[in-house]
């Protein structure tokens, strides 16, 4: 039986600046990664300090997403060599600042308990130069995600229509609960075939964190299916920079409201 992971005692969330925002997901393909970077701009476009940073330590594909060369990034953050703050780097054109991790490689995955405490120190030592630090976890359950997810102020989890995935976002928020009960987490349904279909999505897994958890789930967000997110995505650029009007830019706007408005 799953245990809560040991982690550091999670800060209060911060009013002025310096909040941890994880995106999650229990399986890959839910578009947890262009749901990241989008959220920074869209949180960026909306006036905020924001840093991105691809902590999905496994495959880190943030820079691959932008068409950058990755740099420093996270590898010399943990590696102690920089601190968040000069690894990081501005990307102009969106606003945002961005901490890379090291694309194809699994190098960073197998990072021991005392290593995810040390990224954990940094994040935060460095987050009050931001006003929203958001995390690109990686997908599924292992122990560095849970720890990054209960450390963060508020998780989103990322899941789609599908019942596989309706079941992993399940066990993200099962583990969640053990591992920061009480904390704020939050579902966005992605890629739904419209609003109504989304919520009812939604419903589900609702009633099923209230028959089984003790708790239902909020919803963050309903993002409709946009067959412009893959030409986005295959020419490496940002979806609001191509595309900042029509219903999915609606529907990150209404999730952007959400997240600053709760």
């Amino acid at each position: 039986m799953s245990t809560a992971v040991p982690l550091p005692q999670p800060q209060p969330a911060a009013g002025v600046g310096g909040r941890l925002l994880a995106v999650a997901s229990g399986k890959g393909g839910v578009g947890k990664t262009w749901l990241a970077i989008t959220l920074s701009h869209a949180l960026a476009m909306a006036g905020r300090r924001v840093l991105l940073v691809d902590a999905d330590l496994g495959l880190a594909n943030v820079d691959v997403q932008l068409g950058l060369e990755p740099g420093r990034g996270l590898p010399a953050v943990l590696a102690g060599r920089l601190p968040v703050e000069e690894a990081a780097r501005p990307h102009p054109a969106l606003g945002f600042d961005i901490l890379a991790g090291c694309s194809g490689s699994g190098a960073l995955a197998g990072l021991d308990e005392a290593a995810h405490r040390r990224l954990l120190d940094a994040l935060r030592d460095a987050a009050p130069r931001w006003d929203d630090v958001v995390l690109d976890l990686g997908a599924g359950l292992d122990r560095g995600v849970r720890a990054l997810a209960a450390a963060s102020d508020t998780l989103l989890v990322v899941a789609t229509e599908e019942p596989t995935s309706l079941t992993d976002a399940y066990a993200v928020l099962k583990l969640h609960r053990r591992d920061r009960p009480g904390g704020d987490a939050r579902l966005v349904v992605n890629q739904a075939a419209g609003r109504a279909a989304g919520e009812r999505t939604w419903r589900s897994l609702h009633r099923a964190c209230e028959n089984f958890l003790g708790g239902g789930v909020p919803l963050a967000g309903v993002l409709r299916r946009d067959s412009r997110v893959p030409e986005a995505i295959r020419r490496q650029t940002a979806f609001l920079s191509r595309h900042p009007t029509g219903p999915l830019a609606s529907d990150l706007d209404a999730l952007r409201a959400d997240i600053l408005g709760r």
